[in-house]
């Protein structure tokens, strides 16, 4: 019992607690160093010579020069002409010792019109052409025919149809099962007997 008490007592006292002591705080004096009087460094600023590079010198590039012809007079004409193709062209050109070129051509068409183109060209008014057609046009029908080709007749071949016997299943003789009828009794309840009233 004694030391139920003493434990009680001890455990009273430490939850009040002890009162924390007051330190004053120290005062240190603060240092006092002496600034030191140094110059400040004055340097030179550097003076940098710009190099003077000589501008590179390359020799201009000799192109040889294209020689300059006078211009050579000519004179030629052609002319294709098949009838079951159609193709008939013509064409004619002549040039002198200036560059004057003059000439014309003549082609077919598919319609039946015959074109027909005067020209001339020069360095100073270029080509200039003048067209013409010839005729009428007309339905295009080709002159030629593909000579007919006759199918190739081959034989049809006679082949006998299979004769295949038919299957005669025989027929199921299944019998139906026979059920008595269920014959139930019937239940035997009492008349129920009301009370009269009077």
């Amino acid at each position: 019992m004694k030391v139920f008490i003493l434990a009680a007592l001890v455990a009273v006292v430490a939850s009040q607690g002890y009162p924390k002591p007051q330190y004053p705080k120290p005062q240190y004096p603060k240092p006092e160093y002496p600034t030191p009087a140094y110059p400040a460094p004055a340097y030179p600023t550097p003076a940098y010579k710009t190099p003077a590079y000589p501008a590179p010198a390359y020799p201009s590039p000799a192109y040889a020069k294209t020689p300059e012809y006078a211009p050579m007079p000519y004179n030629f004409n052609w002319a294709v002409k098949d009838d079951p193709s159609y193709n008939d062209y013509t064409h004619q050109e002549t040039a002198d010792d200036k560059g004057y070129v003059t000439g014309s051509y003549r082609t077919l068409l598919p319609d039946g019109r015959t074109q027909i183109v005067d020209y001339k060209a020069d360095d100073y008014t270029g080509y200039v052409a003048d067209v013409k057609y010839d005729g009428e046009a007309k339905e295009y029908k080709p002159a030629y025919k593909p000579a007919g080709y006759s199918s190739p007749a081959y034989p049809s071949p006679a082949y006998p149809s299979p004769a295949y016997p038919s299957p005669a299943y025989p027929s199921p003789a299944y019998s139906a099962p026979k059920y008595p009828s269920p014959s139930y009794p019937s239940p035997a309840y009492p008349s129920p007997k009301y009370p009269t009233k009077y």
